[in-house]
């Protein structure tokens, strides 16, 4: 994950003004991101890398971080299956 200054972060925070509250408004957030990037950068094939790549990151990088301590807290709770 792309660690970035804590003044960009603090800019970027400003973009949501709430939290979503499911999964349909969390998917609208990150369409948003989405068109807002292809706004100020245009359309290209490298720019829509861009937004997947990030994504694909953020993914990865949510379930290192916070999912798979959740899974290995419930395997210890209900047992393994493997």
């Amino acid at each position: 994950m792309p660690y970035i200054t804590q003044d960009r972060r603090d800019n970027l925070d400003l973009i949501a003004a709430e939290a979503p509250k499911n999964a349909g408004e969390l998917n609208y957030m990150f369409t948003r991101l989405a068109l807002m990037y292809l706004r100020t950068n245009g359309t290209n094939y490298q720019h829509f890398n861009d937004i997947i790549g990030a994504m694909e990151g953020a993914k990865l990088e949510l379930y290192r971080r916070r999912v798979a301590d959740y899974e290995d807290a419930k395997i210890q709770q209900n047992g393994d299956v493997y």
